[in-house]
């Protein structure tokens, strides 16, 4: 029985590093973050543009899913609204497979510690601050297991997600 670990949370909460992490835990895994599924210059969002997205991240988990070399399968993407993560489930083979959706969360005072940081070295702009602390409410009505990420560190909270 293979394990897929769906990952979600605001922009900044720190999903890839948490699933970077939880890839090193976990034996023979693999982590695609969707972010990696479109990631072009200029950046556009358009309903093509998100219609290919969609097919990228579901062939690719599906091609990992049906690998005999993985046991575990980690995906992260920001993931805000419960159609997002219910579309990319019912297109995938999950028959044999446990799935554990998850949701990082934070709180503002956080998040902007975090944020401010990343502008700070030139890996975000700054506009990036309001627009994800604008959806930390979203994550508390999706059907997902909820892991609070204030105050703890990367490897605190991979070992949680373990731990499911």
């Amino acid at each position: 029985m293979k394990n897929l670990y769906i990952v979600g949370g605001t922009m900044g909460v720190g999903k890839t590093a948490v699933c970077q992490q939880l890839k090193i835990n976990l034996s023979n895994s693999v982590l695609l973050d969707g972010d990696w599924c479109w990631d072009s210059n200029p950046f556009q969002v358009t309903d093509e543009t998100k219609s290919m997205v969609m097919d990228n991240i579901c062939y690719l988990l599906n091609n990992f899913l049906h690998c005999s070399a993985y046991e575990n399968v980690i995906f992260c993407w920001v993931m805000h609204q419960q159609s997002i993560i219910d579309s990319i489930v019912e297109k995938l083979d999950t028959q044999s497979c446990d799935v554990k959706c998850i949701s990082l969360i934070v709180d503002e005072a956080n998040l902007r510690k975090r944020l401010i940081k990343d502008v700070e070295s030139g890996i975000r702009v700054e506009d990036i601050i309001e627009r994800s602390i604008t959806r930390i409410p979203m994550y508390d009505t999706l059907n997902t297991i909820k892991i609070d990420t204030n105050e703890k560190t990367v490897a605190m909270i991979a070992n949680e997600i373990k731990l499911l």
